[in-house]
C-alpha cells in the first residue's frame, strides 16, 4: 500500500479492511513511511512500513 491510500483509509468514514502479515489491523496514524497500527484483536500498537500493509 502507498502512503496516499493509507491516508485515504484513515480519513474514510467507512470501515476498510487492511491486513498486515495476513491479519486484520487498524491504522492509527502515519508518519512518513511508517504506520502506527494495532491488530483488531489486541490493544497494543506498533509501527510497520506502510508498504507492507495490504487492502483486502
Amino acid at each position: 500500500m502507498d502512503n496516499k491510500r493509507a491516508r485515504e483509509i484513515i480519513n474514510s468514514l467507512g470501515v476498510i479492511e487492511v491486513l498486515y502479515q495476513g491479519r486484520p489491523i487498524w491504522i492509527e496514524d502515519i508518519d512518513g513511511s511508517l504506520a502506527q497500527v494495532r491488530y483488531l484483536d489486541a490493544r497494543d500498537s506498533f509501527e510497520v512500513p506502510v508498504g507492507q500493509l495490504e487492502e483486502s
